[in-house]
């Protein structure tokens, strides 16, 4: 079973080495594609000369929904992972991660931060338990992260998915279309140290994730 790893990247100059040497320090990964959304900050300068990965330039910032749709365009494994770039989520795991989908128990696997007691903002963990709160209520789903980056999903089954969303509602709309198809999900215990600074989920991203729940449960 061969592994494609998806990194969306903006403007993560000072990490973006660090995490694709990371995936590759796993040894289980045979594709690491970097979709960078129009950084600024010299993130693209640095990818433009690294060699051992494949790499993806949008021409404007179009947002992380986007860059995990080039990415899967051209995606040849038979699993993706995605990966944020932040350092957040820890490579390392992914072993445990792809051991379900290996043994055939099910296509989809979501890293669960809460499962594993990963260290939230405060903020940041209120909204996401709301979030998964309302996913379980409007899917009649026992799910415990729905807004984790690390979803790690058959390529055939995402390509499937059909998805449209650019920004962060991506989250959301790959969780529903997945329990609108009844696919089990697999949830493992992930580490996860949220960073204090960054590009973190606002409120406008949060009224729009609900929106989008509840656009997924009842669009056709």
């Amino acid at each position: 079973m061969e592994v494609t790893v998806i990194i969306p990247v903006y403007n993560e100059k000072n990490n973006i080495e660090t995490i694709i040497r990371l995936v590759e320090r796993v040894g289980l990964v045979q594709e690491i594609i970097v979709v960078d959304d129009f950084s600024v900050d010299g993130t693209r300068d640095l990818l433009r000369k690294r060699k051992g990965i494949k790499t993806i330039f949008h021409d404007k910032n179009r947002g992380k929904g986007a860059a995990i749709r080039s990415g899967l365009q051209i995606a040849s494994g038979d699993v993706v992972i995605i990966q944020d770039a932040d350092l957040e989520y820890s490579p390392e795991q992914y072993p445990q991660l792809i051991k379900p989908i290996k043994e055939k128990k099910t296509s989809v696997v979501y890293g669960s931060r809460i499962l594993g007691k990963g260290s939230f903002l405060r903020s940041s963990y209120f909204a996401n338990r709301f979030l998964t709160l309302l996913t379980n209520i409007l899917f009649s789903s026992h799910i415990s992260d729905m807004e984790t980056c690390y979803k790690v999903i058959r390529t055939a089954l995402l390509r499937d998915l059909h998805l449209i969303s650019s920004r962060f509602e991506i989250e959301p709309e790959i969780t529903c279309k997945i329990l609108k198809r009844r696919e089990k999900i697999v949830e493992i215990p992930i580490s996860y140290t949220g960073r204090r600074k960054g590009k973190k989920i606002g409120v406008k991203d949060g009224i729009q994730a609900i929106w989008n729940l509840v656009k997924w449960k009842f669009k056709k």
